[in-house]
C-alpha cells in the first residue's frame, strides 16, 4: 500500500503536535511539505523531520507542486476560510484544529461545501478519543443528570493572536471549547445559554484585549441546567481546581479532561460485577476515598485521533471519526452564543442548522 502523502499548513505550537503524532504513524502516511508564513518555521519543521518534506509559504503553490491526499490546518481562529474552500475545490481531505473559525454562517459554508464535495475530514477534538470517556458516557446514560459544573482555569498563552478576542475568540472559544465539547460529547446537546464576562484582574500584560473571565448558564435538551465558567487570571494552580462534574440526584461523576473519571456513590463491588461498566485491562480501577477512579496512563488520545482520520481516508470510510466537520460545528455554534449573550446580555439559543 502506498502511504498517504500529507501536509501541514501552520508551523506553530499545534502544528508540532501533529507532525508528532505523524511520526508516529509513517507506516501508512508521510509528511511531503510544510507551509507557514514565517520561513523560519518551516526550515524548524523539515529539521524535526529529519530533512524531509519540502518547505513552502504559499500553501497554493504547495498544493499545486505536491498534489496531497490530505491536509492538516493548524492556522491560528482567525485565519479559516479561504484555506478550506481552496482545499475543499481541490478534494483534499483535511484536519483542522478548533475552533474551525470564528464566524458560525462560515462554518455552516464550509460544512455544506465538505458535503457537496463528498470529503472526509476531522477536527482536533482529540480529547473525544481519550478513553476515559467510555465511563463518564455510561455514568450519564445510567443515571439521570440534573446538573452539570464546568471549570477551566489558566493563564494566558504567548501567541499575539490569544490576548485580543477579536481574534482567539476569547478563552471559552480557544481553549475551553475542548470541555464544552465534551459536554456535547458525554451529555447531549445544549440549547439556551446566557453568559457574563469581566475583565481588570489582569493587569501586567500590554495590548490585552479579551475576557479575563467568563461564566455561563446553560440549559440541555434533556432539561438538565449547567454552568460553564473559563477564566485566564491565574497565576498557578493553587487559584481554582478545573473539571467537569455530572451530578444526579444520588452520583456523581467528577471528570478532569484527558486525566481521569472519579465516581461518587458507586458501589465499588457492584461496579466490578456490573458488565461493561469497570474498565479493565490497560485501564486502572481503584477506590480514592469514596470515589472509583479510573485512569489510562498510557493512552495516547492524541496519536489515536490522528490515525482514525488517516485511516478513514485510506479506507474511505469516516464512521470511527468521532468529530468531523459537521459535528464540530454544533460545539462552536454553541460557544459563540456564549460570546453573542456577553454582548446582547440576553439568553441566547444555540444556532444549530
Amino acid at each position: 500500500m502506498e502511504k498517504l502523502r500529507c501536509v501541514l499548513i501552520g508551523c506553530g505550537g499545534i502544528g508540532s503536535y501533529h507532525l508528532g503524532n505523524l511520526m508516529k504513524h509513517e507506516d501508512i502516511a508521510e509528511v511531503v511539505g510544510f507551509c507557514d508564513l514565517i520561513p523560519e518555521k518551516t526550515e524548524k519543521f523539515v529539521g524535526w523531520y529529519h530533512g524531509r518534506g519540502k518547505r513552502y509559504t504559499d500553501y497554493k503553490v504547495m498544493y499545486d507542486e505536491l498534489k496531497p491526499d490530505a491536509a492538516f490546518i493548524c492556522v491560528p481562529p482567525y485565519c479559516h476560510g479561504e484555506i478550506e474552500f481552496e482545499t475543499i475545490k481541490r478534494g483534499i481531505h483535511f484536519f483542522v484544529e478548533k475552533p474551525v473559525t470564528l464566524d458560525l454562517d462560515l462554518a455552516y459554508e464550509i460544512r455544506d461545501k465538505i458535503a457537496e464535495a463528498g470529503l472526509i475530514t476531522a477536527v482536533g477534538f482529540q480529547c473525544r478519543y481519550h478513553k476515559i470517556n467510555d465511563s463518564a458516557i455510561r455514568f450519564c446514560r445510567s443515571n439521570e443528570i440534573a446538573f452539570i459544573s464546568c471549570t477551566r482555569f489558566g493563564g494566558v498563552p504567548e501567541a499575539f493572536w490569544w490576548k485580543d478576542k477579536s481574534l482567539s475568540g476569547g478563552q471559552l472559544v480557544e481553549q475551553t471549547i475542548h470541555n464544552v465539547d465534551a459536554i456535547r460529547y458525554i451529555a447531549g446537546e445544549v440549547e439556551e445559554v446566557c453568559s457574563f464576562n469581566t475583565s481588570g484582574f489582569v493587569r501586567e500584560i500590554e495590548d490585552y484585549k479579551t475576557d479575563d473571565l467568563t461564566t455561563t448558564i446553560f440549559r440541555m435538551k434533556s432539561g438538565a441546567l449547567g454552568t460553564v465558567s473559563s477564566g485566564c487570571y491565574s497565576l498557578n494552580g493553587n487559584s481554582f481546581k478545573s473539571s467537569l462534574v455530572f451530578s444526579s440526584r444520588e452520583k456523581r461523576c467528577e471528570y478532569y479532561l484527558c486525566d481521569r473519571v472519579e465516581i461518587f456513590g458507586e458501589n465499588a463491588e457492584e461496579a466490578e460485577k456490573s458488565e461493561g461498566f469497570v474498565i479493565k485491562g490497560d485501564g486502572g480501577l481503584g477506590s480514592s476515598g469514596e470515589a472509583i477512579t479510573y485512569r489510562f496512563p498510557d493512552d495516547d488520545f492524541g496519536a489515536v485521533c490522528d490515525r482514525t482520520f488517516l485511516e478513514a481516508v485510506i479506507s474511505g470510510d469516516p464512521s470511527k471519526i468521532r468529530s468531523p466537520y459537521s459535528d464540530a460545528v454544533k460545539t462552536l455554534a454553541l460557544v459563540l452564543a456564549c460570546n453573542k449573550s456577553m454582548q446582547t446580555h440576553k439568553p441566547e439559543k444555540v444556532d444549530i442548522r
